[in-house]
């Protein structure tokens, strides 16, 4: 089967659930997305429903299209939506592909529920989709982000200068990180070991 066809699929561990993004997700992830510091460094900025609805559709439109295979997350320690996540840039033919578009509620940052969903697509890309490379990027400006990919295990790469435009015409440097196949079983032992999360919010 091709990547396009096993790439969206659900994905769960003792913390978060992963699954293929539907359109009934709207009103759940509407409910958290309404948090412009979520978008600070995103190429998309909602501060309105309308702009909500359009980064929605758009993302609908992706994954099934087949551009993306666009997730949407649940804390599974509160049944909470707690975000979304992505596979884009999926080039089978030379076996790599990014791990992206992710972004998480306020009460779902720093506890753990990023580095989860990520060992997750991480170990679905490498044992089931069989890629050599994973890859990942973000602002340089994104110190969170970055520092996030460093604890996985990622190895930063570079920066493309004048990358893309953000909101507001600032044109952004994209740093590159990666995991190597190589790299899989050290990493894997990196986020198996990872601390206990923290206890979940119930708010939402």
């Amino acid at each position: 089967m091709s990547w396009r066809a096993l790439a969206p699929t659900t994905l769960e561990n003792d913390d978060v659930l992963l699954r293929p993004i539907e359109r009934g997700d709207r009103a759940s992830l509407h409910a958290i997305a309404m948090d412009t510091e979520i978008w600070r460094h995103f190429v998309t900025l909602i501060e309105t429903d309308a702009d909500f609805d359009a980064f929605f559709d758009a993302t609908i439109d992706d994954h099934e299209a087949g551009r993306r295979a666009v997730f949407h997350i649940v804390d599974k320690r509160c049944g909470q939506t707690a975000g979304s996540m992505s596979f884009g840039n999926m080039a089978e033919h030379d076996a790599h592909l990014e791990i992206g578009w992710s972004w998480l509620g306020r009460e779902f940052r720093g506890q753990g529920i990023n580095r989860s969903a990520k060992h997750l697509l991480l170990e679905h890309a490498f044992e089931r989709l069989h890629a050599e490379r994973v890859e990942f990027k973000t602002d340089e400006l994104n110190e969170r982000a970055r520092r996030a990919l460093r604890n996985i295990g990622a190895t930063e790469e570079g920066t493309l200068r004048s990358f893309n435009v953000m909101p507001g015409g600032r044109r952004r440097d994209a740093v590159f990180y990666s995991v190597l196949r190589a790299e899989w079983p050290h990493v894997q032992r990196l986020l198996s070991a990872r601390p206990d999360l923290a206890p979940a919010s119930a708010a939402g």
